[in-house]
């Protein structure tokens, strides 16, 4: 019988790399910080959305979001503590963490100008750190011939 590779020896979660570890607290640190918004005054968000950059967002805001603010913002915790979960998680869970922390930033942007600060120096350290995770992982069985 022959010794598994290093690689295959490997839990997912030690596959998921500093950088995975460190978003994925942050996540877990913020989804934290909106379920103490949510429980205390969930009227902080009112105006969360008033230089978006689209004007239906601001519109969207006020009457989707801001129709029952502590629901929202506490399904924002819970969506940002599950993207923090799957980063510690590691292996293919970590992708599709990877993923969400992107799509979160990203959709951050269109909030205004101001969080473009904030999205573009993330997002030249989220997208590497992403592409770099998913070069670590193994090849998936299907693939293999």
């Amino acid at each position: 019988m022959t010794q598994p590779q290093a690689a295959e020896r490997t839990r997912p979660a030690e596959r998921t790399g500093r950088p995975g570890r460190i978003v994925g607290c942050f996540f877990l640190f913020t989804g934290g910080i909106h379920l103490g918004i949510a429980a205390a005054d969930p009227e902080f968000y009112r105006h969360f959305a008033d230089g978006a950059l689209l004007p239906f967002i601001t519109s969207a805001w006020q009457s989707v979001f801001m129709a029952n603010p502590s629901a929202w913002g506490l399904a924002l915790s819970l969506g940002e503590v599950a993207l923090g979960l799957l980063l510690l998680r590691g292996g293919a869970w970590a992708t599709v963490g990877w993923a969400g922390v992107i799509a979160f930033h990203l959709g951050l942007m269109l909030f205004g100008w101001g969080f473009w600060l904030w999205g573009v120096p993330a997002l030249a350290f989220l997208v590497p750190s992403a592409v770099a995770h998913r070069r670590r992982q193994p090849p998936h069985e299907g693939s293999r011939k």
